[in-house]
């Protein structure tokens, strides 16, 4: 009998998978990168030497005002490390110059004060000047132009008002941006909510180019490079985590260039080859990224490109926030089938895209080829079920249904972190 250790919540469990099942673990290469230098000293030492940038002190010393767009609460960018050492650094060379904290909430709820202490630290959301962006306060955004795709370019407006703006923000592969960081701390992160329903259209997110660890003709990626340049993105720092949110490797500099040598670097080091099998194990990392079913559905695309086609996906997530969006909940439940909200969805064109649509389309898809088993005993059952999944308390609950579905012969593969691997 194999025992697994996977993610769950803030904790982790052991999971029994027998050895006659078990096809594979499929895991990246990201826990097993050792680096010779702490956290700071990684960090530091991406800063001393920029990408495609001049350092980032140099950029600040003439200047009055500087934004950093940070992610929010949904995100594990390790911002107790790498903030306090971007504001040393800025006001050891500008000791005077104001400095606005900006949280990219993209399209999701506002972080709060305790998620904040949280992400930050208590000293820094006490003392530094915070601003959560909101997507839908029309007030607060400003009008920079039209996306490659046609949608119009909303942002807060503090990217025109601010002398230099700059970026902090994690790299992982993204189930249709091809790898999160860079670019993307603009596009959704501070866009209008106008610009992230454009550049998430059903059109868009159907390509065969959105899908993880792809860039090349991603014409999401494209409209997410071509915003961040528009909001003179001038100095990005991405960093790189292992499964204890530890960081491994760091990149700074210019928002395309340093970024594409971040996700190259994880690239080489997350691609596993893909099984046939006929059960997959998934998770969504732990917390904070498996707090609702939202989220979660990332996890089910790594078990997605790795299924048999009418196979099971066991998919362990809290979902301890519950669902994760209204609209995300309404169109999976409010429909007699992930296929109907798949034919509903082809159609709504670009401009009409409504709320979360990205992201019941992606889950339909999923499970018109799958039957999903949500694992949680945080969120309540009747809503897992009328979202057109299976329930279940717990891992062995799930395998038990699992094998009753695909038979006790049924071949397992287990991917311990589904956010952290790109399978092909």
């Amino acid at each position: 009998m194999a025992n697994i250790k996977v993610p769950y919540g803030k904790t982790h469990w052991d999971i029994k998978i027998p050895d006659e099942n078990l096809m594979g673990v499929l895991e990246s290469n990201v826990n097993e990168f050792k680096p010779e230098l702490t956290q700071e000293e990684i960090v530091n030492r991406a800063l001393d030497t920029p990408i495609g940038s001049p350092k980032l002190e140099e950029l600040v010393k003439d200047k009055k005002d500087i934004v950093i767009i940070t992610s929010d609460h949904t995100r594990p960018v390790p911002s107790k490390i790498t903030m306090p050492i971007l504001l040393e650094r800025i006001r050891k060379v500008n000791p005077d110059i104001d400095i606005k904290i900006l949280i990219a909430t993209g399209f999701h709820r506002a972080s709060t004060r305790e998620e904040l202490i949280n992400k930050f630290g208590e000293e820094i959301v006490e003392n530094e000047n915070i601003i959560i962006h909101d997507s839908r306060d029309d007030e607060s955004l400003v009008k920079l132009g039209i996306l490659p795709s046609g949608g119009e370019l909303w942002l807060n407006k503090l990217v025109e008002e601010t002398e230099l703006l700059i970026a902090e923000g994690f790299i992982e592969p993204h189930f249709f941006a091809g790898f999160s960081g860079g670019r993307k701390s603009v596009l959704p992160g501070i866009a209008g909510a106008k610009t992230v329903l454009a550049n998430h259209c059903s059109e868009f997110i159907a390509s065969k180019h959105a899908r993880t660890g792809i860039l090349d003709r991603n014409p999401i990626h494209e409209d997410m490079l071509y915003a961040a340049k528009k909001a003179n993105l001038a100095f990005i720092l991405n960093v790189v985590i292992n499964s204890k949110k530890k960081i491994i490797n760091a990149f700074a500099g210019d928002c395309e260039e340093a970024h594409l040598e971040g996700c190259n670097f994880l690239l080489d080091i997350s691609k596993v080859d893909k099984v046939d099998a006929d059960i997959v194990v998934s998770t969504n990392g732990g917390y904070p990224l498996d707090q609702n079913v939202y989220q979660a559905v990332k996890g089910m695309t790594a078990a997605e490109a790795t299924c048999k086609e009418g196979g099971v996906i066991i998919m362990i997530s809290a979902c301890n926030d519950g669902h994760g969006g209204q609209s995300f909940y309404d169109n999976l439940a409010n429909a007699s089938s992930p296929r109907e909200v798949l034919h509903k969805v082809h159609k709504i064109s670009r401009d009409k895209t409504i709320p979360d649509q990205w992201e019941f389309q992606i889950l339909a898809r999923i499970l018109d080829k799958f039957t999903v088993i949500l694992v949680t005993d945080m969120y309540d059952p009747e809503k897992i079920r009328a979202m057109h999944m299976e329930h279940a308390y717990t891992f062995e609950e799930a395998l038990e249904k699992a094998f009753e579905i695909k038979g006790k012969g049924a071949k397992v593969a287990v991917i311990p972190d589904g956010v952290s691997v790109i399978v092909n």
